[in-house]
């Protein structure tokens, strides 16, 4: 049975001889068996737990027959967008349609509605009445309260609010789905789940719960910028599972609460999850549709670790996985690593070992393993914590032995590194192995800025720091004698960022002679401090103002600034300079970012060469 894919026909319920499931998994995604996919690794943990499971990946919404295959649920149905939020996965920041999905067969758009959680829980409220419905998945863990919502450009009310939902599971959710599945098996309603670590649900009755925090109210929300702000910052400080208090946000019949974040899964737990009898295939039943692209970094990847205690405030991380990191054993790793070798299509190459920050494999801290972290404070920015505890020593340990293993030819590192934690480490090994064994050909980091209060707003260091980091790789490239290049990772339009320091950061860039090839504009996606900042355009940290660039022509002139090598950004960034007064930068000299416009005249042919080269 357990090296089956889980069902997802009454086919597959007759083989197995069940008349019933206990729940079925309805995803935006394609079914992927492997454990860097959300709903393989859910269905494997409660199929492990003894409970039925059958998965229904990318229903017809608009079909009552893609819902029903699968009969009603013994407990209930566990319903997510996917590894994705399904607005993301939909719209550019420019909020236009994509034109592939990764997470569908062939690529094709449109096999999952937007906001698919909410389409696929209301759809099946209306189908099943009466039968418990959970969400789960990123998409519903960062709308899990009230939250800005960039593509209709408003606030919102908790996901759960519009679905009706039973239950919200949010963060990682193996401990919590399990105490649900067994709470609903003992018999209890799903009404009765108030108690349950990782879960959020609606109740009219604020006395079943004890001591909340409470929120500003929705209607304070609608009326106050800078109240959705301490209401953001109020939940960000409430996000540690030892710290962490219960949450209660007022609505006009009721509330919203959240229960603390649950434990982080320890080691041996997190051996458990990735040792399930995955396929590690995509299911057959997508084969006529075409490939699911997504699969193919994963595929031959180890996921070393969870968490991060990094805290860029772009990123939805602390809200999601939290700061404590979770980390698997050497032996569950190379076990995993010698079932990749063994399989037919491995060419010896690990495209990754890692995880949300990869050069993470211990604490921050003593104190936060034993009191949570820091409320009001970030172990990184705007520099190193004092107490923060710097080692790579199991990081190397792991990698070498990956190295020695036959059949591999190289391990190489594509997860996010800090590259502040990196060069904060007195012992040089990993960077000296970084260098010499896990690059294919270029790094990527992510100083993400340059200007000063733009770093400050993105919870990043100095960029000092970077030119520190900078200087030492290429130091050790040159011992190593390879030829292997540095790519920063920028945002453009970031809260903070106006023009003067978009300009200052192309006149750094034209320094260290780089052309990005590609920029990221700054998304304002649910469960980020940044973007509690682009909607009220407050820094709810100090209640101080701050610039939002908003404006379209304005957001492009700040890419094309970053990519002042393009001659087809020339008009615009001409345009960004003479708004801020810099035209000092337009010329032939050292420092100009853009030739002048040409005249009649010919010009000299060596000047525009010379331009050329810098």
């Amino acid at each position: 049975m357990f090296n089956e894919f889980l069902p997802v026909s009454q086919l597959d319920l007759q083989k197995r001889g069940w008349d019933q499931l206990d729940f079925v998994l309805v995803s935006g995604d394609a079914y992927v068996d492997h454990p860097s996919f959300g709903v393989a690794i859910i269905g494997r943990w409660l199929e492990s737990a003894g409970f039925k499971v059958g998965i229904i990946p990318q229903p017809d919404w608009t079909k009552s027959e893609s819902f029903t295959k699968l009969g009603t649920p013994r407990l209930g149905f566990l319903v997510t967008s996917g590894n994705l939020d399904s607005m993301v996965n939909h719209y550019t920041v420019a909020k236009k349609r994509r034109k592939s999905d990764a997470y569908t067969p062939g690529g094709v758009i449109g096999k999952r509605p937007d906001r698919a959680t909410t389409v696929y829980a209301r759809k099946i409220k209306k189908l099943f009445p009466g039968t418990p419905i959970i969400l789960g998945g990123l998409e519903a863990s960062l709308r899990r309260m009230a939250h800005y919502d960039y593509w209709e450009d408003r606030l919102k009310p908790s996901i759960l609010m519009d679905t009706k939902a039973d239950l919200l599971i949010y963060g990682m959710a193996e401990k919590t789905i399990l105490e649900v599945a067994e709470a609903l098996h003992s018999g209890l309603p799903a009404s009765s789940l108030t108690f349950i670590k990782g879960t959020s649900f609606f109740t009219k009755d604020l006395s079943i719960v004890n001591h909340p925090v409470v929120l500003p109210a929705w209607k304070t929300l609608l009326a106050s910028k800078k109240q959705v702000g301490q209401s953001f910052l109020a939940q960000m400080n409430h996000t540690d599972p030892i710290s962490g208090e219960v949450l209660a946000e007022p609505y006009e019949h009721g509330f919203i609460v959240q229960i603390p974040p649950s434990q982080p899964l320890t080691t041996q737990e997190m051996d458990q999850v990735y040792r399930l009898p995955y396929t590690r295939q995509i299911h057959p039943m997508h084969q006529k549709e075409g490939h699911v692209s997504a699969f193919d970094e994963v595929r031959f990847s180890l996921v070393s670790n969870r968490g991060c205690f990094g805290g860029c405030h772009f990123c939805a991380l602390t809200f999601h996985q939290g700061r404590h990191i979770q980390v698997r054993s050497h032996e569950s790793i190379v076990k995993e690593a010698k079932t990749l070798i063994a399989d037919k299509d491995f060419k010896g190459y690990l495209h990754d070992v890692g995880g949300p920050t990869a050069n993470f494999r211990q604490p921050a801290c003593k104190k936060q393993v034993a009191h949570g972290a820091c409320r009001h404070q970030q172990c990184m920015a705007p520099s190193l914590c004092p107490n923060i505890e710097v080692s790579h020593q199991d990081y190397v340990s792991l990698l070498r032995k990956l190295r020695k293993l036959p059949g591999i030819k190289k391990v190489f590192i594509r997860s996010g590194i800090r590259y502040d934690y990196l060069i904060a480490d007195p012992d040089t090994t990993f960077f000296r192995d970084l260098c010499k064994h896990h690059i294919s050909g270029q790094l990527k980091v992510a100083p993400e800025h340059s200007n000063a209060q733009v770093l400050h707003l993105m919870g990043k260091p100095a960029i000092q720091v970077f030119d520190q980091f900078r200087h030492q790789y290429h130091q050790f490239n040159e011992k190593e004698q390879r030829r292997q290049f540095l790519v920063p990772y920028l945002i453009s339009s970031h809260p903070g960022s106006d023009i003067h320091a978009a300009i200052e950061l192309a006149v750094y860039l034209k320094t260290l002679g780089h052309q990005p090839e590609q920029v990221q504009d700054f998304y304002p996606t649910p469960g980020t401090l940044s973007t509690c900042m682009y909607y009220t355009e407050i820094d709810p940290r100090s209640n101080e103002k701050i610039y939002v660039p908003k404006d379209p022509v304005e957001k492009q002139m700040q890419r094309a600034l970053l990519q002042a090598g393009k001659k087809q950004n020339q008009s615009l960034i001409r345009k960004a300079l003479e708004k801020a007064g810099r035209q000092d930068l337009i010329g032939y000299h050292r420092n100009a970012l853009i030739p002048p416009v040409k005249s009649n005249a010919p010009l000299s042919s060596k000047k525009e060469k010379r331009f050329k080269r810098r």
